[in-house]
């Protein structure tokens, strides 16, 4: 019989399964957010990778936390056959929670987030070619 630390995950395979879980999950989103959030995970991910034991816990929580919400809102809007309703607001007492270099990420994804695609205005701007 196997015993139970046999079977369990390390702590480096759990994050490398929580790390690709979160990739695969991103393959459902349209391919701009998916562009985006890849690429902020990877940072992320790589940001933590000597982060202290007490941050640890807190970094795998609020991961794991994203997965599920983005999975549920993803298999609902398939479901529906919509386009995914897709981000969570967040109470005055959930942004005091963060630092202030996570207020400025925050920011700077909801900018990029919002930014218009550059080609859908050319294409809307620009005549077409025969």
């Amino acid at each position: 019989m196997a015993s139970a630390t046999s079977t369990a995950f390390t702590h480096v395979q759990r994050v490398r399964l929580l790390y690709k879980t979160i990739l695969r999950i991103h393959r459902g989103l349209p391919l701009e957010i998916k562009a985006i959030g890849d690429q902020y995970v990877k940072d992320e991910f790589k940001r933590h990778k000597t982060c202290q034991p007490q941050e640890v816990n807190q970094f795998m929580t609020g991961w794991v936390d994203y997965a599920v919400t983005l999975a549920k809102q993803l298999n609902v809007s398939q479901l529906k056959k919509q386009t995914p309703t897709l981000g969570k607001h967040l109470t005055p007492e959930e942004l005091d929670l963060f630092k202030d270099d996570q207020i400025s990420q925050l920011h700077e994804l909801m900018q990029e987030a919002i930014k218009p695609k550059v080609d859908s205005v050319e294409d809307d701007i620009l005549p077409k070619k025969l």
